[in-house]
């Protein structure tokens, strides 16, 4: 099982990959804005990130470049 964190801002796509990847046998962890991911980012570890590029307070770039 993979540990993947979703970054969106969209609370209804946000919704929407959590369960379809959850039913998948994934856990997930969902993150809101670009100061939230990288909180949650550094008190974990995930196998894979999913990245909005247009988030609050800070970018999916500038998060990506924090990573």
């Amino acid at each position: 099982m993979s540990k993947i964190l979703i970054v969106e801002d969209d609370i209804s796509i946000q919704a929407l990959l959590h369960d379809f990847i959850q039913e998948a046998g994934h856990s997930v962890v969902l993150a809101a804005d670009g100061v939230e991911a990288l909180a949650k980012y550094s008190e974990q570890t995930f196998d894979l990130v999913l990245l909005d590029i247009m988030l609050p307070k800070l970018t999916g770039l500038e998060v990506c470049q924090q990573l």
